[in-house]
């Protein structure tokens, strides 16, 4: 993976386009393989599937599949479930709601309705594409949750890697008034629906971001670049967006957040988001693990389910999600 990094950090820096791309080529196949090992781990439960739903349609030349997402529940239910909307990761440049469909299958499979969601990645397209493609699914997943036996007032906004950081920046555009004020966006669901998140291995300060050094800090930097349509994004309206961790309230909604110990956005982002969250007054369910645990858990451990902490990690978030289950629907 490194050896394909730094051929792209040779390229010339004019533009983005060229790092991205092989960028995207190392994000993709290590996507593939993660897919290839949860699959096992995937109960043979009988689930009912909605494929490719158009949540809006396509804007201008981009593909329709962009806008585009996948339900899981369980069969044969007349219940409305607690339902999961996750927004999949790959560094804001890469991934497809396909990466992450055996865990979608893993969380439905344990009674709740589970919603992959895709959106455009950069470079195709620039900040706020995405957030405003994600806002709009949540908009449309309220008005027809029900043909999905899914309960619109009881949505868990989760994510993984790039996909938290936008979980996040959805549940604080849902959660403040003033965020969406200087956003210019008006919340795709109101902030009594909003029952919980789950953000594993995200990113939420974006200051810290730049300041990163090494070879893997420089890829997430340049997809930024790419993510942000300017190379100085950190100093811009869209780095300080980006920042969750500086507009967090009380009525951010109780939260999940998990990070290996191996990975150094866990101790630069998580570990100070989930402070910031219960610095706000939010209800945080925490899943760290010291810095000299072995073996050093990699970014997005939560979905190697042949480890043992990514099992721990499942069944810490399943609790989770049953603590929401017995709690009152509204704030």
């Amino acid at each position: 993976m490194l050896a394909a990094v730094v051929v792209a950090a040779t390229v010339a820096a004019a533009s983005p386009w060229p790092s991205v791309m092989v960028i995207r080529t190392v994000f993709e196949k290590g996507a593939s393989a993660t897919v290839a090992e949860m699959e096992p781990h995937v109960p043979d439960t009988k689930l009912t599937e909605y494929r490719d739903v158009a949540y809006a349609p396509p804007t201008g030349s981009l593909p329709q599949s962009d806008t585009t997402l996948d339900v899981f529940t369980p069969a044969n239910g007349t219940k409305k479930l607690t339902t999961i909307v996750w927004v999949h990761g790959g560094a804001w440049i890469s991934g497809q709601k396909e990466n992450i469909e055996p865990y979608m299958r893993i969380l439905a499979a344990q009674g709740y309705t589970t919603i992959a969601l895709n959106y455009t990645t950069a470079p195709e397209a620039a900040y706020p594409t995405a957030l405003t493609q994600l806002n709009t699914a949540l908009a449309y997943i309220g008005e027809h949750a029900s043909d999905w036996n899914a309960d619109p007032n009881r949505i868990v906004l989760a994510g993984d890697s790039a996909g938290s950081q936008l979980a996040s920046q959805l549940a604080t555009l849902t959660t403040n008034p003033r965020y969406a004020h200087l956003a210019g966006m008006v919340p795709g669901l109101k902030k009594e629906q909003l029952i919980g998140a789950i953000l594993n291995c995200g990113v939420y300060d974006m200051p810290a971001m730049s300041a990163l050094n090494g070879i893997e800090a420089w890829g997430l930097q340049v997809s930024l670049w790419a993510y942000a349509g300017t190379k100085d994004w950190s100093s811009r309206s869209t780095g300080s967006l980006m920042s969750t961790i500086e507009f967090v309230n009380a009525d951010f909604p109780p939260t999940f957040i998990s990070g290996g110990n191996g990975d150094a956005l866990t101790w630069s982002q998580s570990i100070p988001f989930a402070q910031a969250l219960e610095d706000a007054g939010v209800s945080v369910t925490p899943l760290f693990w010291p810095s000299n645990h072995e073996p050093k858990l990699p970014h997005e451990y939560q979905f190697h389910l042949d480890l043992d902490e990514a099992n721990v990690a499942l069944a810490d978030t399943l609790k989770y999600l049953q603590s929401l289950d017995s709690a009152p629907t509204s704030k």
